[in-house]
């Protein structure tokens, strides 16, 4: 980095930050001063290298003082100063300025295309006060104010509706300095700006308030010390899970993008309780991969993936006290190439299932199920009386089973060791039980199980343990098959093995042709009294969703 100079070394002082108590708010007021004809000159030339040439010399706040200034001056200049691209290029000064603060505080840009259907969303949420917490940049808010139009917008403001709330003073000049510019500098009053930790029990949401969030991603290292204590803290220590709680008890109604962890993670059953003690709504759960919502790598974040590691969530919810329960949506995959066909809202919608689940000391976590298959699930859980625990020993037996504990697109399991850093080994009690355990870790009924109830990149040992087993409902027909098929996938298995590379350490799996999964398939659909073909399985292992939708108006 260049030598950075104080803020008496500019030519002209842009931005003055005045803190002014209002309504018990911390709110930012914006002074207006001249600046020079040198740097208007500049300004209406500006581009990617004299922004970074300004970071560097003069400091990312100060910059953006500069920019703000300037297009409140001038308005936006061609496709370059332009509002539409501030959240990027903001994104791109936080990691020339720090390049682990963004890691740190957790801050990830919402694209325009999740910002448009969140908005669609947040339009028919009740709430007479429009709050944008962690509004950042402003992305969300203003694809919001656009969607409902000029009119609608200046009577929200005028009437004092809209409130913006971040930690961050810079992103949020940038975000009122773009509504003022779109809006009318005259209104920058009526704005409620609130600069200061949401955390805080100092900072509340006004009454009948709806939220539209993006709140940030990181654990919590250390409470504040005006922090409101309660469980959901306690259990999560994660920002964006603190942020929900308080957002869903303060407000009537909110959508909110998050990770997804939430759904099903353990340390956040009390926040998914207290969900469902208070209102009602649905999640949509995406995988990142092969695509991802957040588009990518982000800016600041050093590592070799191409692909952002963050599966996230959109959530709506609605504060009721007489309905009560959330849809979910299975997990889904998409390639780039499908965004703009799988982010309307009526799309994403019709992916839900009608029943309401609810998180209670029964059901401790939001299970993600396609809709074709809820039937089949329950058939299996409501009448299998055995687990994986109950047949497995401590004792090496002959009939091992080992499983690899990374499954992108599918489980498989081998009657011996594969060469591979990780795998789970188990040892099954007896040869029935083998036999017919071997074909269903190979079925879609496993790797099933683990996208409903986790869908990160490993199949944690636990989870597998408590997948329940229909052994009960095997008639000696049904045993028969599984041993032969079983027998017979044993005898290809060394036929069958492919190899990669991670990080230079060679990793064995197996890939049995399919047909074995559609036979193992079908005959377990018959034993729990489905009349269902293998294909419903189909969207479960797609890495595409344009497919699965076509795959299921096909069964």
């Amino acid at each position: 980095m260049g030598c950075a100079r104080s803020i008496s070394d500019i030519q002209l002082p842009l931005f003055i930050f005045d803190k002014r108590e209002k309504n018990n708010e911390t709110d930012v007021g914006i002074k207006r001063v001249d600046i020079s004809s040198e740097t208007v000159k500049k300004m209406s030339a500006y581009n990617i290298e004299e922004y970074i040439k300004d970071i560097h010399t003069i400091g990312l706040s100060e910059t953006w003082d500069v920019i703000c200034e300037y297009i409140l001056k001038y308005g936006e200049n061609s496709d370059f100063l332009s509002i539409s691209r501030f959240g990027e290029l903001y994104e791109i000064g936080l990691a020339i300025n720090d390049k682990n603060q963004k890691k740190v505080s957790g801050q990830y840009f919402t694209p325009d295309d999740v910002a448009y259907v969140m908005g669609k969303w947040f339009d028919s949420c009740k709430g007479v006060n429009i709050c944008d917490v962690a509004c950042g940049t402003g992305n969300l808010i203003l694809t919001y104010l656009e969607q409902i139009g000029y009119k609608k917008t200046l009577e929200l403001i005028e009437n004092g509706h809209l409130y913006l709330y971040d930690f961050d003073k810079t992103a949020l000049k940038i975000c009122k300095t773009s509504i003022i510019v779109k809006y009318g500098i005259n209104n920058h009053d009526y704005i409620h700006d609130i600069c200061g930790d949401f955390l805080s029990d100092d900072i509340k949401l006004p009454p009948n308030s709806k939220v539209i969030s993006n709140p940030p991603y990181a654990a919590i290292k250390e409470f504040g010390a005006n922090w409101k204590q309660t469980i959901v803290l306690a259990d999560t220590k994660e920002l964006y899970a603190a942020f929900m709680e308080k957002i869903f008890t303060q407000s009537e109604s909110s959508v909110i993008i998050t990770p997804f962890s939430f759904i099903s993670g353990n340390k956040f059953f009390s926040l998914r309780r207290m969900m469902s003690d208070i209102g009602n709504g649905f999640v949509i759960a995406f995988d990142n991969v092969p695509g991802n919502i957040f588009c990518g790598r982000k800016q600041g974040i050093f590592n070799t993936n191409t692909a952002n590691s963050v599966r996230a969530a959109i959530t709506v919810f609605h504060k009721d006290k007489n309905k009560k329960g959330f849809k979910i949506s299975p997990m889904i995959r998409f390639k780039n190439e499908e965004r703009s066909r799988l982010l309307v809202n009526n799309v994403l919608e019709e992916l839900l299932p009608e029943n309401l689940q609810i998180v209670d000391k029964r059901n401790i976590v939001f299970k993600k199920i396609d809709k074709n298959l809820e039937d089949v699930f329950y058939l299996w859980n409501k009448n299998s009386d055995y687990k994986i625990e109950d047949i497995i020993t401590e004792e090496k037996t002959e009939y091992l089973i080992d499983i690899p504990n990374t499954c992108r697109y599918f489980t498989t399991g081998a009657h011996k060791k594969l060469n591979r850093t990780g795998s789970i080994t188990i040892y099954v009690k007896k040869k029935k039980f083998f036999d017919f355990l071997y074909c269903f870790i190979n079925s879609s009924f496993a790797y099933w199980w683990w996208r409903v109830f986790d869908g990160g990149i490993t199949f944690p040992k636990s989870l597998l343990m408590s997948m329940p087993l229909p052994l009960n409902l095997l008639s000696p027909d049904d045993e028969k098959f599984f041993e032969e098929i079983c027998d017979e996938m044993i005898r290809i298995e060394s036929a069958h093995i492919v190899t990669k590379l991670n990080a230079g350490e060679p990793q064995e799996n197996i890939k049995f042709p399919p047909q074995y999964g559609e036979k193992i398939n079908n005959r377990l659909l018959s034993v729990l009294g489905c009349k269902k073909d293998s294909k419903i399985f189909i969207p479960v292992h797609s890495n595409h969703f344009l497919g699965n939708m076509h795959d299921k108006s096909s069964v």
